[in-house]
């Protein structure tokens, strides 16, 4: 007859079995979507404010928020209000600020030069004597001896002059280095 034996061999110190070997059966919750049988481990809610949940797996999860919207069912400005709430109380999970100051281009100019060069209608990589010709061109058409009389017009001619400004200050500046 063999007798049983009752003593583990992680009765003390040092443990003599690794952490998590232990032989129980381990609970493993399936994939709530009919005929998926991977492990389901991530949560969705049944319906809003239910604390009842699905749970899928990871495809599934994907597929079920897949058309979330977060916002529906609120005004324009109950939505502004929330996300300036939640972007508020999640100051750790914003964008980067360091992102923020570039815009469009390739970092070598400025927004100001950016809405100047659009102002002038042309792209963000022009160079200083496209500006110049695209700007004498744009103030012959729009100078107020032109039109006399024609307020849109003098508008427009301050706008490529104030443009024009900027780009050359830009680029002085950049001929200075």
């Amino acid at each position: 007859m063999t007798r049983r034996q009752t003593r583990r061999l992680d009765w003390g110190f040092p443990r003599w079995r690794g952490y998590g070997a232990e032989s129980e059966a381990v609970k493993v919750r399936l994939c709530d979507r009919h005929g998926c049988d991977l492990p389901g481990d991530r949560p969705a809610p049944k319906s809003p404010n239910s604390p009842e949940k699905w749970w899928f797996c990871e495809t599934h999860a994907g597929e079920y928020n897949k058309n979330w919207d977060y916002f529906a069912g609120l005004t324009a400005e109950e939505a502004a209000e929330r996300e300036a709430n939640e972007r508020r109380d999640a100051s750790g999970y914003q964008d980067p600020k360091h992102y923020g100051w570039a815009g469009p281009g390739d970092g070598s100019r400025s927004r100001d030069e950016l809405r100047a060069l659009d102002a002038l209608g042309l792209e963000v990589d022009a160079e200083f004597d496209a500006v110049r010709v695209a700007w004498r061109k744009l103030a012959k058409e729009n100078h107020p001896d032109v039109k006399p009389g024609d307020a849109a017009a003098a508008e427009r001619f301050r706008q490529i002059q104030a443009a024009y400004d900027v780009l050359r200050a830009a680029e002085e500046r950049r001929l200075a280095l």
